[in-house]
């Protein structure tokens, strides 16, 4: 799934939401990939733990690094109705241009409780999809609830789906005359 289902980047005629804004964060951590969270309990810890070695938290703030201009990001939040209305939040705040540089890779939806989403949720996790580059969904993880080690195993899993996706979109695309991209 590493081919783009929404915008790749702010958009002319967005405005920045009226509410709250998920503010900018001065790191020194070197990453490959931030990990955002668009809320508390969001579950960006999680998330950046499936690939500890070059994804960092970044708590609850766009990342501002001094070793990119742009760095990768992946915003997460729960698929509650308030964590998806913040999702939605943050992602209109991106979309407005109203946050620092960065590329944003996607949305990481954390399951809230086990089972199927009611109806309300599914279309709102539909809407806020739209508004993002792409989205992968973790389904309830009980182990990782219980305070399990978090880990990715086998291919299929959402986790390991996530993890090999975001591995390719953060490789540097090759120039057709074969020399390596400025980035």
């Amino acid at each position: 799934m590493t081919t783009p289902t929404g915008p790749i980047g702010p958009q002319a005629g967005v405005s920045a939401p009226a509410g709250p804004a998920l503010p900018t964060r001065r790191l020194d951590v070197v990453a490959d990939v931030y990990v955002v969270g668009a809320h508390g309990g969001a579950g960006e810890s999680t998330v950046a733990a499936l690939n500890p070695m070059w994804w960092a938290e970044t708590g609850h703030g766009w990342p501002l690094v001094s070793t990119s201009p742009s760095p990768r990001v992946l915003l997460v939040a729960r698929t509650s109705a308030s964590g998806l209305r913040a999702a939605q939040a943050a992602a209109t705040q991106w979309a407005a241009g109203a946050a620092p540089p960065m590329t944003l890779l996607g949305l990481v939806l954390v399951a809230d409780a086990p089972g199927r989403f009611p109806r309300a949720l599914r279309e709102l996790v539909r809407l806020v999809s739209g508004g993002v580059p792409r989205t992968w969904m973790l389904p309830w993880n009980e182990p990782w609830r219980l305070g399990e080690e978090i880990t990715v195993r086998g291919r299929r899993q959402p986790a390991a789906v996530l993890v090999r996706d975001v591995r390719l979109l953060s490789q540097p695309k090759p120039h057709l005359d074969g020399k390596e991209p400025l980035e």
